[in-house]
């Protein structure tokens, strides 16, 4: 227990919790908790579901058919995948618990496991409860936001047996192209090494550009698999509904694994994700549309203040450069302390985080606006 990693988020709440508890009106951008309520009709999918005692029981270990065929179903019409319901999908509880549940089925003492830096830091979290060591690919800004495996060093990959990528990217809010999948698929081959393709926000893509699945790449499924959530795609983070897509064997290992933890789902909330995927996806249109007049709003207020970055390509993100003469801890204590806006520090999710802030879209628009005004009463970009 001591080897886990801090939870970095909880401390962010922590603070924000203390403002908040002294009376201050603070407007948290530093978390990616959706806003917006769950679509009506999945709601009312739940609330019949849950009188019918079919459901009341047991569900199946590994989930309800109808369930595993509507991700199939989704997956064809949005990307063009075509998935086997039986064996290429596994049901999870939040994508959270599968990127965990991987690491802990793929990796030894010892075994090295490719993380993005920065990335999500609950990636690190299911490595150390393997036992396993990592080895960060960093993300930079003139390269995109994407990795380069040429200067990952010999050593590393050949301990490699995971690795983790994740676009839209949380933190940066860059997307990656088809071409950025096909090396991925090609690298792997060449080392042995198993993808994980945090898909987590796979349906927020701006622009008019929609994000590219790692699945659509020819050969993807031979070395990796793919996770997906309902939690941000229909506002359901709460409700706790992933799935892992994919190679055979490792769906199979997740699956078992799986059987010796849980019993499946409630059968009610099965009822209402097969919903969410199978109804109408203009919600799913209405929310991108959404986070994108967010995103504009907030850039163009940011401009506004002096504060300059490449607008998000896509996820629920922000990611800021912080001014000279700040850390990415100084200046989120900094708001957090004089214009009682919550920031996630770039820090938080790896070395390479450094010398950026995080913000989330996760607020009206009139409240971005407020948040950007507060902190230009700072005068901190000239």
């Amino acid at each position: 227990m001591n080897g886990l990693p801090t939870q970095f988020f909880a401390t962010l709440v922590r603070k924000a919790n203390e403002q908040i508890a002294a009376g201050h009106d603070v407007i948290n951008l530093g978390q990616g908790n959706p806003d917006r309520p769950t679509p009506p009709h999945i709601v009312s999918s739940i609330q019949e579901a849950a009188a019918n005692p079919l459901y009341h029981k047991y569900p199946p270990f590994s989930g309800f058919p109808f369930l595993k065929q509507a991700i199939a179903q989704r997956y064809k019409e949005d990307h063009n995948v075509d998935l086997d319901p039986e064996t290429e999908v596994a049901i999870l509880f939040g994508g959270k618990t599968g990127l965990i549940e991987i690491a802990q089925c793929l990796l030894n003492p010892g075994d090295v496991c490719l993380v993005p830096d920065p990335g999500y830091p609950d990636y690190w979290s299911g490595v150390a409860l393997a036992g396993a060591e990592m080895a960060f690919m960093p993300l930079r800004e003139e390269n995109n936001f994407l990795p380069d495996y040429s200067q990952l060093k010999e050593s590393d990959l050949n301990r490699a047996k995971l690795m983790f990528i994740n676009y839209p990217n949380n933190p940066t809010g860059a997307t990656a192209p088809a071409s950025f999948y096909e090396e991925t698929v090609e690298f792997a081959h060449k080392h042995g090494v198993v993808v994980a393709s945090d898909f987590a926000y796979g349906a927020i893509g701006f622009d008019g550009q929609k994000p590219v699945s790692f699945l659509q790449t020819p050969g993807a499924k031979e070395v990796g698999i793919e996770f997906y959530t309902l939690s941000k795609t229909y506002n359901m983070a709460g409700w706790r509904v992933g799935f892992a897509l994919g190679n055979r064997e490792v769906i199979r290992l997740i699956n078992l694994m799986q059987d010796h933890y849980y019993c499946s789902l409630f059968g009610g909330i099965q009822v209402a994700a097969a919903t969410a995927l199978t109804a109408s996806q203009d919600c799913v249109t209405e929310l991108r549309d959404v986070y994108e007049s967010r995103r504009n709003a907030l850039y163009a207020a940011l401009a506004s203040i002096g504060w300059h970055a490449r607008p998000s390509q896509g996820s629920f993100f922000s990611w800021l450069p912080v001014p000279k003469g700040h850390t990415s801890q100084s200046l989120a204590d900094l708001l957090l302390q004089e214009a009682k806006v919550v920031v996630a520090p770039g820090v938080g999710f790896g070395t390479h985080g450094e010398g950026y802030v995080r913000l989330g879209l996760l607020s009206s628009e009139e409240r971005l606006a407020e948040a950007v005004q507060r902190i230009g009463k700072l005068n901190l970009f000239g």
